[in-house]
């Protein structure tokens, strides 16, 4: 007498054999996960890797004063450059947290380290101008300003007369013999001299 198999033998038995065919042809985990494709960064592609010691902040343009901060980068993130100021300094990259909602900040170049490639320079944006001129009241700054004093006005005065200084001659003047007449006498001295002396050397 042959004993009848009971029908949950085979209903387990067909299990096992359909968890053997899945193994046999399904894909395994670390296949799948080689197949999965990666972002691979393109090679004209500029990045900029945060390389201070502390979060950099992200601002809405090349300076520090004149424009806001539009958000923050963690140490050793990365992000695609797009552009850079004219000195250099800035870096302008491609930034969707930011809370402008302009999808790009400016980070300062001393802070990363910019893979090789080629950044032209970019305008800046402009920067905000404020709501309110302040203006100052007339009336204060006229308060402000020192009265006027009264000057003199300047008035001509006369040179003093010229006085042309006159020199007194020792030889001439009243009841004196002028210097003409002294010329004359030592003219006539001399010539005597010669005379008597050319009438010495003729004896």
């Amino acid at each position: 007498m042959k004993l009848r198999k009971p029908a949950g033998f085979f209903f387990i038995s067909l299990l096992i054999a359909l968890f053997a065919l899945a193994g046999a042809f399904g894909t395994p985990a670390s296949a799948r996960q080689a197949e999965t494709p990666t972002v691979t960064p393109r090679p004209d592609t500029v990045y900029i890797t945060v390389t201070y010691e502390e979060p950099i902040n992200v601002r809405g343009g090349p300076n520090s004063v004149y424009y806001p901060v539009v958000g923050s980068l963690p140490v050793g993130a990365v992000a695609q450059a797009v552009g850079r100021s004219l000195a250099g300094e800035w870096v302008k990259i491609v930034f969707p947290e930011a809370n402008d909602g302009s999808g790009v900040g400016w980070v300062y170049a001393p802070l990363v380290t910019i893979s090789p490639g080629f950044l032209p320079v970019v305008e800046p944006p402009p920067t905000a101008a404020p709501a309110v001129v302040p203006t100052l009241d007339p009336d204060f700054v006229a308060s402000l300003q020192p009265p006027p004093t009264a000057t003199r006005p300047p008035t001509f005065t006369a040179p003093p007369p010229l006085v042309v200084p006159t020199y007194e001659n020792p030889v001439g003047g009243d009841g004196g013999i002028s210097t003409g007449v002294v010329v004359i006498l030592l003219g006539g001295i001399g010539l005597a001299g010669l005379f008597i002396a050319s009438l010495r050397r003729t004896r």
